[in-house]
């Protein structure tokens, strides 16, 4: 049944909108190799071919090609192909080499009435399997180490997804590596007899992934694509009043007990800092921007304060969500775009405290907002 799902998953994967980009592309085979040996695995525990000897015995390895292919998404989807290594040139000549063996050992015994003829291919089965394990699990580590300590050559991608998705998925592999060398430690310690039953969690882990990372990848790339348009579009809509026309009583000491020179500086400072949409950043903060403004942050929150009318927080976050309000209004694209991207490219990390400031602000959800403003253009 997982293996119906996944096919299922990968033909609608294959003709969705972003289907045929590179890294969705890997993605579709990883689903794929996935299902054909959950495919392969169950056809084989009903014993549909035991009475043809050489249909049989063709186990072909899929599982060789999961982690290759899980490699391959991870170089695309971070663009670093050119700086990584095309494993796929080492892979196929060796999972080809391994079904051509396959394929003459089964031939060259399938007309001989050999003692043991099972136990002989139990054994072939699992030290083949033995073999993949290994490669696969090099290959999977080696991908870690790509994704934490190669971040200086796709920083440009964790500008619009942090890659937590990633991580979590590198967990789920790693649990599903872990069923996947109990069930053959257990084949093993049976004397490669065949215990089907041992590698039934793994069959039920890789469901779980074929869902999960079929659904990321659409839903992150999309994400990602929303992002990358929103960027493009966004134009701040603020500016401050030149401070060289504020009431000089404003800038004294008496009031705020902070120099004019560091007032004036500050001021213009934070002009820059919207005329940039710096407050776009999520890492910005009171001491960052403090610091840049050469200021300490007690003086920036109370300038801010006094000017702004308003605190620190809800300065940044005014600054934020007016500025994608212009946007909505302005672009009927991005209206169709998921909150998530909005809300990221607006400097949120995350939905629901988008969506909560924005209710604070605007008296309406995002959702219901973009939707009265679609109803009325």
């Amino acid at each position: 049944m997982s293996a119906l799902h996944g096919f299922l998953f990968s033909l609608i994967l294959f003709f969705s909108k972003n289907g045929r980009k590179k890294s969705i592309i890997y993605i579709n085979l990883l689903v794929l190799v996935i299902s054909l040996n959950n495919l392969h695995s169950w056809v084989l525990a009903k014993s549909f071919f035991i009475e043809y000897f050489f249909l049989d015995y063709i186990h072909i390895p899929w599982h060789f090609l999961i982690a290759p292919f899980f490699y391959m998404f991870l170089i695309t989807y971070l663009k670093i192909e050119k700086q990584s290594k095309n494993i796929l040139k080492l892979v196929i000549p060796i999972f080809s080499t391994i079904i051509f063996i396959r394929l003459g050992f089964v031939y060259f015994f399938s007309d001989r009435k050999t003692p043991d003829i099972i136990y002989l291919f139990e054994k072939y089965t699992s030290i083949e399997e033995i073999i993949s394990l290994i490669f696969s699990l090099s290959i999977f580590g080696y991908s870690y180490y790509i994704l934490r300590r190669k971040e200086k050559i796709f920083n440009r991608i964790l500008v619009f997804d942090n890659l937590k998705w990633i991580y979590t998925f590198f967990k789920l592999g790693a649990f599903t590596y872990i069923f996947w060398i109990v069930a053959l430690a257990i084949t093993v310690a049976l004397n490669f007899k065949e215990f089907i039953y041992s590698y039934y969690p793994l069959r039920v882990l890789t469901t779980v992934l074929i869902y999960w990372v079929g659904y990321q990848s659409i839903l992150q790339l999309r994400v990602l694509n929303e992002r990358k348009y929103l960027r493009k579009q966004i134009n701040s809509q603020f500016s401050i009043e030149p401070h060289d026309n504020l009431n000089e009583d404003n800038l004294n000491e008496d009031n705020l007990t902070i120099p004019k020179d560091i007032i004036d500086s500050v001021l213009v400072g934070l002009e820059l800092f919207e005329k940039r949409q710096e407050y776009l950043s999520k890492k910005i903060t009171l001491s960052i921007l403090a610091k840049r403004l050469n200021t300490n942050a007690n003086y920036l929150s109370k300038i801010i304060n006094h000017y702004k009318n308003t605190s620190f927080p809800n300065y940044l976050n005014t600054l934020r969500i007016n500025n994608i309000v212009k946007q909505l209004k302005k672009d009927a694209v991005i209206r169709k775009f998921t909150v998530k991207a909005i809300a990221q490219e607006a400097g949120f990390n995350n939905a629901d405290s988008f969506s909560k400031v924005f209710y604070r602000l605007k008296g309406v959800q995002p959702s219901k907002f973009i939707k009265e403003l679609s109803r009325k253009n």
